[in-house]
């Protein structure tokens, strides 16, 4: 077997990814993983790196960065599937800000910890999801979700704050948005067979479970069902919106009238007289776009992370 291929981004984190990486070395070499690493030097650097790997036959790529370092090895795994070359299997390695992949899976943020998972072994196949819009009209492959609206400029925020706590970035960027996004765009949602037409604060598309190192979105949510899982909120004052933090933190929105959710394997939104911000794994994909178009394609990678408990 060949030597895994591990894809750091030093700037992941803001620097977390550089600092991380003799942990990662002593770790992956104590628990006897054969590993060569390479590095990440500017954004989409990830993609070419994956297809390298994937070119030279690895059998597994380890993605050690954030999200959105883990979104540009999925983007460049699927780009070589298209293509029709045989895909290793994806490891995580959480140094970001958000890891929300890796914990929605389940995956250990203990370094020694993940790399102990990375030695076992144990592989499941996931869906990935695939969202067309913005500056990707051709379509962006994600794994843990889309959001457009509130999320999507949380984001843009957070990315402007000093490097503290992950979890703690996102509230402080949370309360700045409250006060920044107060007026979404109406906007038509069309998923399974239900139309919905409304302002919507905040429209979440989960491949996984959370978003923001804590905030859960889709608490219920698998990564191999075949089903995107959504979370809605209306148009909310923004006493409403500090009032349904706790909810989100614990995964409890569903109980609250301003919110719809739903399962679907497509979703089209439509704005009709705004625009659509849109992140899609903590990368901002659009500003001033004004359709989506995001579906689920089912069992697309095979990721090492912990036994399936239910399956088992």
């Amino acid at each position: 077997m060949k030597p895994f291929r591990v894809i750091l981004n030093p700037a992941a984190g803001h620097g977390n990814g550089a600092r991380a990486l003799p942990m990662i070395e002593q770790m992956l070499t104590k628990h006897g993983v054969a590993f060569e690493l390479v590095r990440t030097e500017h954004p989409g650097h990830g993609i070419e790196l994956t297809r390298q790997a994937v070119e030279s036959g690895v059998d597994v790529i380890v993605s050690a960065g954030g999200d959105g370092t883990l979104n540009e090895v999925i983007n460049g795994l699927m780009q070589s599937r298209q293509a029709g070359v045989s895909q290793p299997a994806i490891g995580i390695l959480g140094v970001g800000r958000g890891n929300d992949f890796g914990g929605s899976i389940g995956l250990p943020a203990d370094i020694d910890q993940a790399c102990q998972v990375l030695a076992k072994g144990d592989r499941r196949w996931i869906d990935i999801g695939r969202v067309a819009g913005g500056i990707y009209p051709q379509g962006r492959y994600f794994g843990n979700c889309v959001g457009v609206g509130f999320d999507a400029i949380a984001t843009i925020e957070v990315s402007k704050l000093p490097r503290w706590g992950g979890f703690l970035s996102f509230v402080v960027a949370i309360f700045k948005t409250i006060f920044l996004y107060n007026h979404a765009p109406l906007a038509t949602i069309e998923f399974g067979n239900q139309t919905i037409t409304q302002r919507s604060l905040l429209i979440s598309i989960m491949n996984g479970r959370r978003l923001g190192g804590g905030f859960y979105l889709a608490p219920n949510s698998q990564f191999d069902d075949g089903l995107l899982d959504l979370c809605i909120a209306e148009q909310m004052s923004s006493f409403q919106v500090i009032r349904m933090i706790p909810h989100f933190m614990h995964g409890t929105q569903a109980t609250q009238k301003t919110i719809k959710t739903g399962q679907a394997a497509k979703v089209v939104i439509t704005a009709h007289d705004g625009p659509l911000p849109t992140q899609t794994d903590g990368e901002i994909i659009s500003t001033e776009g004004t359709h989506l178009e995001i579906e689920l394609l089912p069992h697309q990678i095979e990721i090492i992370c912990q036994p399936d408990k239910d399956k088992a």
